[in-house]
């Protein structure tokens, strides 16, 4: 007989991660209002913090400028954590990144979170050739070597490899109760994203300045920064002003056992491991992270939240559902022409109807897409913390229907439980717990923390 499943130690806290889905038959104009007042809802429901993504040049998604979109949605806001996950760097100077998300910071101190995510074209050669930028605050970081996985990792690093080798498709595997499916092949329009990187001013190469950049994003918020200048012995001294002096959270998002997680360690920052995109490399990412983690002024102890995606209904009926339609819209994405207007039940293409070449394409993200009732829902959150150690979970929603997905949101925040009650328990909304646990991670980081301290609430 099997053991029985051993219960996640404390229910985490949640958050929304939202990519402004544009419905078929609607416009942006309406999306952007439609996350305005779901970013209201989740607030209300207890979710600890709102996150925007950054996607461009796609037909159904309205999530294209969150730099410009967060501080509206802070503004529509009172307490909830707003940020990025993710910012991806490439797409901007440091100092343009520091200033826009200083702004959001200086007129809502203590609520803002910039998730920092790394893209880009590889270098042709190596990275010591590439022309680097000028006046870069920091050295280049050195080349960080890869950890030995955990046994976890270990298995989901060998389901990919075998995919990798051959045409066959290796099955699902299953790592303490978690499904880790294989990479999935799929067709990839090169030519779109090489037109994507060139609109947006990106370089051959430029994806390697990533610890560079992330570096001097630090500096600018901890300011004044001091260049080095030829001309002048004492250099010349900048402040990134409204970034100086109003601090943000700083966190990397990775897919993978990469450089991503490599960086987020070395430099003690919070880390975001991708199981809603990339459920392949969710647990290697997650172990590299924390075998390359290094206390710092921020943090004492690795953190890590998990992105999922969710659909959650009365019935387990109803959520099948209202969840049709996202194999062709994945698929859209990965074929490259860039994600369609998310279709209603009754005009989405059934699964069925998908060639297997596409249905393996994606066969991934429907394996790993948690669609049911509250209890169904929950048993599988609790599943994918457990076997992450995920600090916090991040649950993204899509569905055709805006009250659909409000209502999603509403079913999983009173399902999970520790929201109502640490809600109700301390006055201020589930974001009370996640600001006690920042508290204590910094406490810890100073050696101030009592080993007396209590867990915080909703623990």
């Amino acid at each position: 007989m099997s053991a029985e499943p051993r219960p996640p130690a404390r229910r985490v806290p949640l958050a929304v991660l939202d990519l402004v889905p544009i419905a078929q038959a609607s416009n942006a104009g309406e999306a952007l209002h439609r996350s305005i007042d779901l970013a209201r809802r989740a607030e209300s429901f207890g979710y600890a913090r709102y996150w925007l993504a950054e996607h461009h040049l796609n037909p159904g998604v309205a999530g294209a400028a969150p730099h410009t979109f967060l501080g509206i949605v802070a503004a529509s806001t009172e307490h909830i954590r707003v940020g990025t996950a993710a910012t991806i760097l490439g797409n901007y100077e440091p100092l343009q990144v520091a200033e826009a998300f200083g702004t959001v910071a200086a007129l809502w101190p203590g609520r803002v979170d910039l998730g920092l995510g790394r893209s880009g074209i590889p270098p042709a050669k190596p990275a010591a050739d590439v022309p680097q930028t000028v006046g870069a605050a920091q050295p280049a970081a050195p080349v960080l070597p890869p950890a030995v996985p955990d046994a976890a990792a270990a298995a989901a690093a060998a389901a990919a490899a075998a995919a990798s080798e051959s045409t066959t498709i290796a099955p699902n595997a299953v790592v303490d109760g978690l499904v880790v499916p294989p990479q999935r092949p799929f067709a990839f329009d090169r030519a779109r994203f090489a037109l994507q990187a060139r609109l947006l001013g990106r370089t051959i190469g430029d994806a390697g300045r990533f610890a560079d950049d992330v570096e001097a994003l630090r500096d600018f918020f901890q300011g004044p920064v001091r260049y080095e200048d030829d001309d002048r012995p004492d250099g010349v001294t900048v402040q990134a002003q409204p970034a100086t002096g109003n601090p943000v959270e700083l966190w990397v998002h990775g897919s993978s056992a990469g450089e991503s997680a490599r960086l987020a360690g070395a430099l003690g920052l919070r880390f975001g491991a991708n199981y809603h995109v990339a459920p392949s490399g969710v647990l290697a990412a997650v172990a590299e992270y924390r075998a390359h983690f290094r206390p710092s002024a921020e943090l004492a102890r690795p953190h890590t939240i998990v992105s999922v995606d969710v659909v959650v209904a009365p019935t387990d009926a109803d959520a099948r559902r209202l969840a049709s339609g996202y194999a062709e819209w994945v698929l859209s994405i990965r074929e490259g022409q860039g994600a369609l207007p998310y279709p209603s039940p009754e005009d989405a293409t059934p699964d069925a109807r998908l060639s297997s070449a596409e249905r393996e394409a994606v066969q991934d993200r429907l394996d790993t897409r948690f669609v049911g009732s509250p209890a169904s829902v929950v048993a599988h959150l609790e599943t994918l913390q457990r076997a992450t150690g995920a600090d916090e979970l991040l649950v993204t929603t899509i569905t055709h229907d805006h009250d659909a997905r409000v209502r999603s949101y509403r079913l999983l925040a009173e399902a999970w439980g520790a929201i109502a009650s640490s809600a109700e328990a301390s006055g201020a909304g589930y974001p009370a717990t996640v600001a006690a646990v920042n508290r204590d991670e910094r406490a810890d980081a100073a050696g101030e923390r009592s080993e007396l301290a209590g867990a915080p609430a909703g623990a």
